[in-house]
């Protein structure tokens, strides 16, 4: 059979029922081999970038794989950023790439190219994959494949990259004959993956029967790994309070009792203090980077005994030192703690449950009207939370929208949050309902954007258009790039270069009515309910402009150098005393 034709049968082998792309010459053999099959189908973007993302959320809400392929060139590097954010964000995915053919292939030759478009895709690759080959002899096809998509699954999850020479995509091949990766010396030698010691799972239960304020950080850890389910078990048995990172908003239902908001430098304020007063935390499958600790790591969690599960042991007492790092994978964690703890009694937490709760009552997030007025976006996001169906997919940009979304969109049971954490790349959420609405067909796709985010990936109004996507789309939109001005505002002395100065955007409405998408304008809250139920009730999709301030802030946030608690606009010092259950760090320690 022809090497193309096996290619998209080993695809679609693997569940995988669309291929998000973006043709050109070095891929049409692997494209042409889609051509009138029933059980894959062609998902035609309008830029690889936009593709890549697709892939990705395709991934994350099929739990598998997602594949995008992309031609040799100017496509396979569009679509680094893409496969970057997978990197970052362990997500499993296949990105093939054609390339000019191998006797057109310039190798070892020290001249920068021979063929058209040619262009060494592994190389520029390898950094952010966990393989990256180039397939030169087409009989090694199946072992490429096969271990490709395995290590793209196996332990901490990541994108893969097959780049398939034109001529390799046309060669003639016996399946039967194939060298395959599983089963094979290679493929044992990586099987092992790191347990759950039962002396360390036992330690985690003293540590836990001897906390009075304990507290769960989830990680997007809990999510990759499949363990969302036993997380609910064991604060349905234990009742710990939660509290997420940005990538674990959707590790647990936000209507749940135990769920106690988004911690880190756009958190929360009440969710950061109850992380600071906790005597004991467990983190789980949180890398603890900058925007979760801030720049003090050393006062993150003070006075807490802390437990840190990780499938990556580079992760673990890297940025902040803990008490027991355990080197597991975080579903397999959470189900021998879950049998251990079964027969024991449920703590008394009522005491830590009335101090975080008043928190939580005395500490909402929102922004001044006085100081910011028109559109409240705390409150949209609460509104808009409300209005959307159980099984709604929530798909966010990069900005202050995602910050707003991650501090008071409502999550409900079954519903999924898409973000784009370590790469943080603008114009990911469109893309992303695109490959979400794909991998769960009958349930709404919810873009959360700004005006900046949104101008990137524009294009693809048409792919979700042409295929009829329930796709929502809000875009807060304050006519600048909001994040870097507000970041400019405090430490630039309101220089604002290139987030307002040289920024431009177009009437939205009009550009999405061009690309025959219904569209809808907010200015005031008042009858902002009926445009929302209407645009998600709609067949298909539908675009809601909501027009902001320019000068809307997201509040709190944690400015440089305080700890977690002491969020701007800051409180008053004998304030955060009173209400900090533990010695304040030292105001002259904290720069001014």
């Amino acid at each position: 059979m022809k090497l193309s034709d096996y290619v998209i049968d080993f695809i679609v082998k693997q569940k995988v029922s669309h291929i998000f792309e973006f043709i050109g010459g070095a891929i049409t053999h692997l494209l042409d081999s889609t051509y009138d099959r029933k059980d894959i189908d062609c998902v035609s973007v309008h830029h690889e970038q936009s593709g890549a993302f697709a892939a990705e959320a395709y991934a994350r809400i099929n739990g598998r794989l997602g594949v995008a392929m992309a031609t040799s060139g100017p496509g396979a590097l569009n679509m680094v950023t893409g496969i970057g954010s997978c990197w970052f964000d362990s997500v499993p995915c296949l990105f093939i790439t054609g390339q000019v053919n191998t006797y057109e292939y310039k190798f070892d030759r020290p001249v920068r190219q021979i063929g058209f478009q040619e262009t060494d895709i592994v190389s520029v690759v390898k950094p952010l994959t966990k393989y990256a080959e180039l397939v030169v002899d087409a009989e090694t096809i199946r072992y490429h494949l096969e271990k490709a998509v395995y290590l793209a699954q196996s332990g901490r999850p990541g994108p893969v990259l097959l780049d398939i020479p034109m001529n390799v995509q046309r060669a003639q091949i016996e399946p039967d004959k194939l060298m395959g990766f599983l089963g094979s010396a290679e493929h044992r030698s990586l099987q092992a993956s790191p347990g759950c010691d039962r002396e360390r799972i036992a330690e985690v239960v003293r540590l836990l029967a001897a906390a009075r304020r304990p507290i769960i950080l989830a990680g997007g850890g809990v999510r990759t790994a499949g363990a969302t389910a036993e997380l609910a078990k064991l604060v349905a048995e234990t009742g710990i309070p939660v509290v997420t990172s940005l990538m674990g908003l959707d590790a647990l239902p936000h209507d749940n009792p135990a769920f106690f908001g988004m911690i880190g430098a756009y958190g929360n304020r009440f969710s950061n203090m109850a992380l600071a007063n906790s005597d004991f935390l467990l983190i789980l499958g949180a890398r603890l980077d900058s925007r979760q600790t801030g720049t003090r790591p050393d006062t993150f969690g003070r006075a807490a005994r802390k437990v840190h599960v990780d499938i990556d042991p580079f992760e673990l007492n890297a940025k902040v030192a803990v008490d027991l790092a355990l080197n597991c994978d975080v579903g397999s964690f959470l189900a021998a703690l879950n049998g251990v703890l079964a027969d024991s009694a449920k703590p008394d937490l009522a005491g830590w449950y009335r101090v975080i709760s008043g928190y939580r009552e005395r500490y909402p997030t929102r922004s001044s009207e006085t100081e910011f007025p028109g559109i409240e976006p705390n409150g949209f996001m609460e509104l808009l939370s409300a209005h959307c169906a159980p099984g709604d997919m929530v798909c966010l940009d990069v900005g202050q929208n995602q910050m707003w979304a991650g501090q008071s969109f409502r999550l409900k049971e079954g519903q999924r949050m898409l973000i784009s954490g370590g790469m943080g790349a603008m114009g990911f959420a469109l893309p992303a309902a695109l490959g979400a609405a794909k991998a769960a067909p009958g349930h709404n796709a919810v873009v959360i954007c700004g005006d900046g985010g949104i101008q990137v990936n524009i294009q693809d109004l048409d792919t979700i258009v042409n295929h009829r996507l329930p796709v929502k789309m809000f875009i807060l939109n304050n006519g600048c790039l909001g994040m870097v001005r507000q970041f400019q505002d405090m430490y630039f002395g309101g220089r604002q270069q290139s987030t307002v100065i040289g920024y431009g955007c177009p009437d939205l409405v009009k550009i999405a009515e061009a690309y025959g998408v219904p569209a809808f304008t907010i200015t005031t809250l008042d009858g902002a309910a009926e445009i929302i139920a209407q645009a998600l009730q709609l067949e298909g999709p539908a675009f809601v402009d909501v027009k902001l301030e320019q000068t809307t802030c997201v509040n709190p946030k944690l400015v440089v150098n305080r700890p977690l608690e002491d969020m701007s606009p800051h409180l008053e010092r004998e304030e955060l005393a009173r209400e900090m259950l533990i010695e304040l760090v030292e105001e002259g320690e904290v720069p001014k």
